[in-house]
């Protein structure tokens, strides 16, 4: 006997179909595309909140971020057209950095379909090669099963986002239907071969190295990670932007293998004769543009782990490729009989620490000394948020991360390199944990690529403390300009607003830094407001990384010339 359905739109079953699957936060900017979605999501509120975005830059980033630091996929809804066009680098964020995440974009109507009619776009030739799946569904009755499938594509394998684009009418048309169970993501796990095999390589291995990276980790998997190392005493390093995989004060940890990796470990991973990669997809930032393991058979012997299949013997072969996503294998891993290591990973600790402690720098204010102290004085369980640029290095080499927190992870960066993601990411993360301190550090360019998110989280009391580190140019492409062309700047200048007097204008706490004596009174001014607040921290354009500046990359460019 069938069940007694009620017949619902379109907007009502994808609402209720997104609540059965678990969804407790979407992100999104309203469009006319997909009303019925919202007019459903008011009758379920109680159980999932739609999260008001500014731009849909913005929310697509915090849907990432949510992911990111939860191990939920994220939702995001978007309009068609610019919406959906706005959205698309939140999207690409999640493609590279192999985040579950699950977009659903309005589309016009079936009977107009094919005319370019407003704000029309094809959006399975124009997502493609951003996501696992772009479909559209044009019956209402379908959705279930749409929607079941984007969870189970977006979680399975490799993480990633899917795409699925709701046609006006479908929202509209009415149906009675069944609505599908929460997924379940099915989870491969390396075979007793594999690991017998690799129990005999790890054996022979006088310079062995782990890599962690890469999607899909959970705080289970990081801590057999942990267990593992600690009684092999083998030395662990984390591919880029993926540093608080591993407690960064633990006596194994080697440091990030990523963007101004310590020169030391750069030679560590070259000289080792067995690589254990876990996770990491082994990208161009991971491996310092190819150059760290030779393509496409590596000199090191390399067993190569990831949870998606199709990326095993993409860029490298492997001795032994493992088919398996993270957890599965650590927890295999952490029973074999292995060597020991130890004096490896102390070395391999100690060089780090000596590359983690800040050097002086040009300028009143030492950007160095303030990322070192955040890294000692914020609690265990921060949230350290940052977009792409060079202010980033700072924080990457002297920011110590705890690992994973409360369940949750404590790093929140883009490996796509995108910017204006500091901000968004921040905001999602204060409102999946409104109890963590969360810091966002942020270059002026950067900051202003997304700034508006300030005023959503002041809209939902996300008092999160971002750090606009200021000098007045996109310092990265000026970087690469002195070394290419020394003198000749072009296109890189920045006239910069009052960033303190941006926060207080949404009602937020604003204060500007210009010496380093004034930074830790001033953060705590910020913390103690109680409202989300920028630090505005100016530094001299000479300090162009943490080791470089602008004249010194000029003058040894033309010296070369």
């Amino acid at each position: 006997m069938k069940p007694d359905l009620k017949t619902r739109h379109g907007g009502r079953i994808l609402a209720d179909a997104l609540a059965g699957h678990g969804v407790r936060i979407a992100f999104g900017v309203p469009g006319e595309s997909f009303l019925p979605v919202l007019d459903g999501l008011h009758d379920v509120r109680d159980k999932l909140k739609f999260v008001i975005c500014r731009q849909e830059g913005g929310a697509s980033y915090m849907a990432e971020a949510w992911a990111k630091l939860t191990g939920e996929p994220g939702v995001l809804f978007v309009t068609r057209g610019p919406g959906a066009t706005n959205g698309a680098v939140g999207v690409h964020t999640a493609y590279q950095d192999s985040t579950p995440m699950v977009v659903f974009v309005g589309q016009v109507g079936n009977d107009f379909v094919e005319r370019e009619a407003f704000q029309e776009i094809d959006y399975r030739r124009m997502y493609g090669p951003l996501t696992k799946w772009v479909a559209q569904i044009d019956r209402a009755e379908r959705i279930p099963e749409y929607v079941s499938h984007a969870f189970h594509t977006a979680t399975a394998g490799r993480p990633g986002p899917v795409l699925l684009a709701l046609p006006e009418d479908m929202l509209f048309s009415e149906a009675a239907v069944v609505d599908a169970p929460r997924f379940r993501t099915p989870r491969a796990a390396p075979s007793p071969g594999d690991m017998k095999e690799l129990e005999r390589l790890l054996a022979l291995a006088k310079r062995p190295f782990v890599l962690a990276g890469g999607g899909g980790w959970t705080k289970q998997a990081a801590d057999a990670l942990r267990a593992w190392a600690e009684t092999s005493g083998i030395a662990v390093g984390c591919a880029f932007r993926c540093q608080d995989y591993f407690d960064n004060r633990h006596p194994n940890y080697a440091g990030d293998v990523g963007i101004g990796i310590n020169p030391k470990l750069a030679q560590r991973v070259k000289d080792a004769d067995l690589l254990l990669v876990i996770g990491a997809r082994l990208g161009e930032m991971t491996t310092g543009g190819y150059t760290l393991l030779e393509v496409p058979v590596p000199k090191q012997k390399l067993v190569h782990v990831h949870a998606g299949a199709e990326e095993l013997g993409r860029v490298y072969q492997a001795t032994l490729p493992i088919n398996s996503n993270c957890e599965e294998f650590v927890l295999a891993l952490s029973k074999l009989k292995t060597p020991i290591w130890k004096e490896q990973a102390e070395s391999a600790h100690n060089e780090y620490l000596a590359w983690n402690k800040p050097i002086p720098m040009p300028g009143a204010l030492h950007y160095g000394e303030v990322i070192a102290w955040l890294s000692q004085n914020l609690p265990e369980d921060a949230i350290v948020t940052n977009g792409a640029g060079n202010f980033a290095s700072w924080l990457h080499r002297h920011f110590q991360y705890r690992g994973w927190q409360s369940g949750w992870r404590t790093q929140l960066g883009p490996t796509s390199g995108s910017m204006g993601y500091s901000v968004p990411a921040a905001v999602a993360a204060k409102i999946a944990a409104p109890g963590r301190t969360v810091v966002a550090i942020a270059g002026d360019g950067e900051f202003l690529m997304n700034g508006q998110e300030f005023a959503t989280a002041m809209q939902y009391g996300a008092a999160i403390i971002v750090l606009v580190v200021n000098n007045g140019m996109y310092g990265t492409i000026r970087m690469h300009q002195e070394r290419e062309y020394p003198g000749r700047v072009s296109g890189t200048e920045l006239a910069n607003p009052d960033f303190a007097a941006y926060a207080r204008a949404f009602g937020g706490h604003g204060e500007t830094v210009e010496h380093s004596a004034d930074f830790v009174p001033a953060f705590q001014r910020a913390v103690a407001s109680g409202k989300p607040a920028i630090l505005e921290l100016r530094i001299d354009p000479e300090a162009i990384t943490p080791s470089a500046t602008l004249s010194g990359l000029r003058a040894a460019a033309l010296a070369r010339k």
